[in-house]
């Protein structure tokens, strides 16, 4: 009922006349969001409100373009291309996952008012069309295959209207939507980065194409390309919480954390802002998002006690302002990334699944992330008891998962298997099992890529084969592991520190002192102490 009434809503106000009593839209200066040209058949009044609403599109704020595209549909009943918008906004980020529940049926609803409506141009028809492929027949086809229909018909639409810039825009956010996590050659990230480059040219304050080029250059071989997009996109959409976010996926890649901190604290405020309530225990989503970011920066720079006030503030959560994949995540990641960082075991071996108020059982790749902390606390603490409960948990997660044809998440499901499996063979003295279950879980870890919802794994893989390999008397072995896993996370405290230990412990004093004197440098302003920090400034 809740679902039927909404749609309702949605279409009544969609089919308001501009003279009955509307929402006042979102009401956010468009010189804040950057500078768009998407022109249509609507009127100036109409248009203008449009104009604005993409531009929110652009930086993923999604309800305010629903009340601004709203607003112009109600300003102009025939401007139905203000549906296409509606229902590009209820798809959501298009490159955390499909849509939600609600969000098909409402984007569904839009999708068939905009039809209903008419639009004056075939172009505007054509934006509709293809937007369709996302909600048709969801309750049949896949979301991966819807997605792949939108994208062939944006790469459709593009090319029948090449002075188009939105419709190349969009077609280059459709690549990234269909990207192969496997792809290591990146083809249609960089292609989507070619078309994009060739608009940030002509139009440098578009907040789509210089969004759109962080998330097509977010991989370690191509990070350092997008810096100038990343530098750029907050000054040209202030007013956007996730512009004031996006940059930190560029600096997380190169290992720039103090920009990265800095990025999302700005994010995480502007974020708490936007949902325009006080309510104690009351977080919005995209700014638990940045603070996961936050952490683990604060883990690299050693500003412990900076994350301790970050935890502090994220355990007082208790309920989500939209219950989403990436406040779920944030939530499950934050304190897992806390323990598992300055390796407190222990700690690690006790975290719980909280909020307990939040619908975990929609979320079983976050709440994968706790046990996987569980169960290596435990390992390493010596619990195997406890591990193996964990790892059983892990298992039950992956198979949801798998169930659900969610390919992506269940790999890093069992990915965690493999590293949690890998510390029990070695608390119980299978050191040759340890190693082999620990390789599997980096060459699987490094056969993917991260998601865009997190800024690097929970705990490198690689980085614990690394650890395992020293710890038994390799530490030659565990040094090669070290510089294999800063290719892809370049800049981390532990790997550091690790490569520095294992190079003094495998007799390399210059490499060691080399590696020591980065991580002196890398935690020049940390708050906290750590063993390893003392140890890097007393080497000689």
């Amino acid at each position: 009922m809740t679902r039927i009434s909404l749609t309702a809503i949605l279409v009544f106000a969609l089919l308001l006349p501009a003279s009955v009593a509307r929402p006042q839209g979102s009401g956010v200066d468009a010189d804040r969001l950057g500078k768009v040209n998407f022109q249509t058949s609507c009127t100036p009044q109409a248009q203008a409100q449009f104009t604005r609403a993409v531009a929110m599109l652009h930086s993923f704020w999604f309800d305010g373009a629903i009340k601004d595209f709203t607003e112009a549909a109600q300003t102009d009943p025939s401007c139905g291309i203000a549906g296409w918008g509606v229902a590009m906004a209820w798809m959501g980020n298009p490159l955390a996952g499909p849509p939600s529940a609600k969000g098909l049926t409402e984007g569904a609803a839009a999708v068939a008012k905009a039809k209903q409506m008419g639009s004056k141009t075939q172009r505007e028809r054509d934006y509709v069309a293809a937007i369709e492929n996302i909600y048709k027949d969801a309750d049949k086809i896949d979301h991966k295959t819807r997605a792949v229909a939108y994208e062939k018909a944006m790469e459709q639409l593009s090319a029948r209207y090449p002075d188009d810039r939105e419709a190349a825009v969009f077609y280059a956010l459709a690549l990234n939507m269909t990207l192969n996590p496997n792809d290591k050659t990146y083809g249609n990230q960089l292609k989507a980065a070619a078309i994009l480059e060739k608009v940030f040219a002509e139009q440098p304050q578009h907040p789509g194409v210089a969004h759109y080029l962080i998330h097509s250059y977010d991989f370690p071989p191509v990070a350092n390309k997008g810096l100038n997009a990343a530098r750029r996109y907050a000054s040209i959409a202030p007013a956007a919480p996730h512009a004031q976010h996006m940059p930190s996926h560029i600096f997380t890649r190169v290992g720039s954390w103090q920009e990265s901190i800095d990025s999302n604290r700005a994010s995480a405020r502007a974020a708490q802002e936007a949902i325009g309530v006080n309510t104690i225990g009351l977080r919005s989503y995209e700014t638990l998002h940045a603070y996961d970011y936050m952490m683990y920066a604060y883990m690299q720079l050693s500003k412990d006690r900076e994350a301790k006030a970050l935890m502090d503030e994220v355990g007082a959560t208790r309920k989500l302002n939209v219950d989403h994949f990436a406040g779920a995540y944030a939530l499950a990641a934050i304190p897992a990334r806390y323990t598992l960082e300055r390796g407190r075991w222990a700690d690690a071996a006790v975290l719980v699944v909280m909020p307990s108020e939040l619908a975990w059982d929609k979320f079983p790749q976050a709440e994968s992330i706790t046990w996987f902390a569980r169960g290596i606390g435990a390992a390493r603490s010596g619990n195997v008891d406890d591990a193996k409960k964990s790892l059983a948990r892990i298992e039950t997660l992956r198979d949801t998962l798998k169930a659900a044809k969610n390919a992506y998440w269940a790999e890093q499901s069992e990915t965690q298997r493999l590293a949690v499996a890998g510390w029990i063979a070695r608390a119980e003295g299978k050191n040759e099992e340890a190693v082999a279950l620990m390789r599997q879980a980096a060459d699987r870890e490094d056969a993917t890529e991260k998601h865009p919802v997190t800024p690097g794994a929970l705990f490198p893989a690689r980085e614990m084969l690394a650890d395992l390999l020293v710890d038994l008397g390799q530490p030659a072995q565990g040094l090669a592991e070290y510089e294999r896993s800063q290719k892809n996370d370049p800049n981390r405290f532990r790997s550091l520190a690790g490569a520095a230990r294992a190079a003094e412990r495998a007799g390399d004093r210059d490499k060691a002192r080399g590696y020591y004197a980065k991580l002196v440098i890398l935690a020049a302003a940390a708050d906290t102490e750590r063993p390893e920090l003392t140890q890097a400034k007393s080497f000689k």
